[in-house]
């Protein structure tokens, strides 16, 4: 099965696969593969075909038949040749105890079941001062909606009360009034796109049926922990929006054509609205955006406005060292600092004294190099997300100076990492927590002396 990849692989990467210890590595799955071979280009003016690597694409092909017939969602692999043809592969097939990697590497590796970042944890703070904008005109959204739509068909009130029994939240006036108007099924549109367009430009948006309606609470919002360990909460004082993860409150009802999720947010932040409405960007894990500070503003095309009175001196509480930012770790430290990303850098490396006794430090990254003596570590009692190269791994596996506390982990690697030595300390670390490991298989065999 492998065969065809092997000897592709092998024309490709010949000087390196001669050397002593010379290995190619990549991943193929169901629904992608990365394999390092060079593809054929096209003549010029001719757009790439895939005929043009018809033979890349029939080899990888047979092993991600094997993959679907067998269920498994991928693998990753490591291939070592020698000149006369004796070859060995590794195939590694995932944990899942291990989040997806980018390339052959692991990713996240959870040693806490079910296990979720600290910003996934937090929920809204109390506005109970808050109430409804003044624009809030659930009468007068109804009517420019029936003038807008006067064709619609309209939910009944068994079929909102369903959905606020479904969903566990009284859905606001306002919302309701908009489902009274069109319940937004799209059976209802007889699958007309020119009608279904005309609709989204009445509503603003391209409207969720009440079967769709969901409460956008953390949990709806997934991020893989090596990025989510690195977010923090931080709701200013004259925020309109909670800046949180997700929250009981916000009632996705919406989409903006984009994948941006629009919702009505009943826990607004202390200078919101309850029931104004926000936007969640596909393209992040936390906060929120204002839109309108009530659905009436937004279907009249009145946009909210977000204070900005906030002062900007207060310390973040994400620090992010390396060459293009904080230039030290005494510069980041402070009571309130939750997070530390120590990236690239080219001069000594850096002591962790400073974070002693820091009473909210919870995540440390630090890319391999950077840390003077990696079992200062154990000194950070408060650690739940550590992110470290294999050596500083290995140090710390050597003193037993792994944090018990730690929910997740992760590797840190540079691209020309052998893949077999990081999976050997990530299941070092899996076995430390009694998580199941990285399975391996190696298969033998011999391509005889290339052509």
């Amino acid at each position: 099965m492998w065969e065809p990849v092997l000897r592709l692989l092998r024309a490709a990467h010949a000087e390196r696969l001669a050397h002593p210890g010379g290995w190619v590595a990549g991943r193929i799955g169901q629904g992608s593969w990365s394999v390092p071979v060079p593809r054929r280009m096209p003549p010029p003016g001719r757009a790439a075909l895939m005929s043009d690597n018809q033979d890349l694409h029939e080899a990888v092909g047979r092993v991600r038949s094997a993959l679907v017939k067998d269920g498994i969602d991928g693998v990753s692999f490591a291939v070592e040749i020698e000149p006369a043809g004796r070859t060995r592969l590794h195939v590694l097939v995932p944990s899942p105890a291990v989040e997806p990697g980018i390339g052959v590497h692991p990713g996240a590796l959870v040693l806490v079941e079910g296990a979720l970042p600290q910003p996934w944890h937090r929920l809204p703070d109390p506005s109970p001062g808050a109430a409804p904008a003044t624009s809030a005109d659930p009468a007068l959204l109804e009517q420019t909606l029936r003038e807008r739509l006067p064709d619609a068909v309209g939910a009944t009130e068994a079929e909102i009360s369903a959905a606020e029994a479904r969903l566990g939240v009284a859905l606001p006036d306002e919302l309701k009034a908009l489902y009274r108007v069109t319940r937004a099924n799209g059976e209802d549109l007889g699958g007309d796109w020119e009608l279904a367009g005309r609709h989204s430009q009445a509503v603003r948006c391209e409207l969720f049926g009440l079967d769709d309606l969901f409460v956008a609470e953390a949990a709806t919002r997934h991020c893989d922990w090596q990025f989510a360990a690195m977010e923090a909460i931080d709701i200013r004082p004259d925020a309109a929006v909670q800046g949180l993860v997700g929250s009981p409150g916000w009632i996705v009802f919406g989409d903006n054509g984009g994948g941006d999720r629009l919702a009505v947010d009943l826990t607004p932040g202390p200078r919101g609205h309850t029931g104004q409405v926000i936007i969640l960007s596909h393209e992040e894990s936390v906060g929120a955006a204002l839109v309108a500070d009530s659905l009436t503003d937004m279907v009249l095309d009145r946009p909210g406005t977000e204070p900005s009175s906030w002062d900007a001196r207060k310390p973040p509480s994400v620090a992010r060292v390396n060459e293009s930012g904080l230039r030290s770790i005494e510069a980041a430290a402070h009571p309130g600092l939750e997070v530390v990303s120590v990236g690239v850098w080219d001069g000594e490396p850096f002591s962790l004294a400073p974070l002693t006794g820091l009473p909210r430090l919870r995540t440390l990254g630090a890319y391999p190099g950077t840390l003077a003596d990696p079992l200062e570590i154990a000194k950070l009692t408060g650690l739940e997300f550590l992110e470290l190269g294999p050596q500083e791994w290995r140090a710390l596996l050597d003193a037993h100076a792994v944090p018990r506390g730690l929910k997740a982990a992760a590797i840190e690697v540079r691209q020309d990492a052998e893949p077999l030595a990081v999976v050997a300390v990530a299941n070092e670390l899996l076995a430390l927590f009694d998580r199941p490991p990285i399975a391996q298989a190696v298969v033998e065999g011999d391509l005889g002396p290339a052509t």
